[in-house]
């Protein structure tokens, strides 16, 4: 029964959005260079619409699925949302199993069969987890996966826009030295800081953690929040590692964190996977990770 009900209500929103949409478009195809119209794209994530601008430049206007402070593991989509999709000519998703996408493409898809998807985490090096059952998906924390990122949103733009191949090319190729001036930034940041061990609230920073030789301990695995055994063990680990600080995402409680900062006489801080300013947040993250933060 409740499976039913929810599948009434999933249509019901697609009917809305697909007649908002029409009621915008006028159920005409638009083309990406025809009349000077932009592209029009919708990203899962925030990062990712950095990404998008950062390549397509003037030719692209943007709409991020998962607002600020929504957590993409849960999000459901509003009627506006989804008729933001409905109007749009592509879809970039992450593409490396993020929840959102993993519950929802398919049904994008349905909502509107015409849209162009870019997966953007092509070429990607994915890393799969023994505790999470699957590949990590937060592959955005990795400038060097960045990068790759960027050349899929160029490769899929350039093919959706040819006549905008060269100003994508040109784009994207500032926009990887940038990616490339963090990565070496970052490195020498984390290098210089001696840091080696990082306690996170959510196993998220996979990919920055492999990329700059650090260790990642998670408090939560597979969504599960530890025992008090557990929350223990998380103590001597920090302990025996030299761990000040508990960093946690926004998104999610801070409660065990707390706790475990304060049987170290340590502190949290606030590290966000999931903020607009890319290279800015990027820099943040290495800054705390480092030590270099005191706030």
């Amino acid at each position: 029964m409740h499976c039913s009900v929810k599948g009434l209500i999933l249509t019901a929103i697609i009917l809305i959005s697909f007649a908002l949409s029409c009621g915008c478009t006028g159920g005409e195809d638009s083309s990406a260079s025809a009349g000077g119209e932009k592209v029009k794209v919708t990203v899962t994530i925030l990062p990712q619409e950095q990404f998008v601008e950062s390549v397509g430049g003037d030719n692209v206007d943007v709409f991020v699925l998962v607002p600020p402070g929504a957590d993409p593991h849960s999000y459901e989509p509003t009627p506006s949302d989804l008729a933001e999709v409905s109007d749009s000519d592509i879809y970039v998703i992450v593409g490396s199993g993020i929840e959102f996408e993993l519950t929802w493409l398919d049904k994008i898809r349905e909502l509107n069969p015409g849209i162009t998807i870019i997966n953007s985490s092509e070429g990607v090096d994915l890393v799969y987890s023994d505790t999470e059952g699957g590949a990590d998906p937060h592959i955005w924390l990795s400038p060097r996966n960045a990068v790759k990122m960027a050349e899929n949103i160029r490769d899929g733009l350039s093919e959706f826009d040819p006549s905008g191949t060269d100003y994508y090319a040109e784009n994207t190729a500032a926009y990887i030295g940038e990616l490339e001036d963090l990565d070496s930034e970052i490195s020498d940041e984390i290098n210089a800081s001696g840091v080696k061990v990082v306690m996170v609230s959510h196993p998220a920073w996979t990919y920055f953690a492999r990329d700059y030789g650090l260790e990642q301990i998670a408090i939560s695995e597979e969504g599960k929040e530890p025992t008090p055994a557990g929350i223990k063990e998380l103590v001597d680990e920090a302990i025996e590692n030299n761990v000040s600080t508990i960093f946690v995402s926004p998104e999610f409680s801070s409660t065990d964190a707390d706790a475990i900062a304060a049987e170290i006489d340590g502190k949290v801080a606030i590290v966000d996977p999931l903020a607009e300013d890319y290279l800015g947040n990027m820099r943040t993250v290495s800054k705390a990770f480092s030590g270099g933060d005191d706030s």
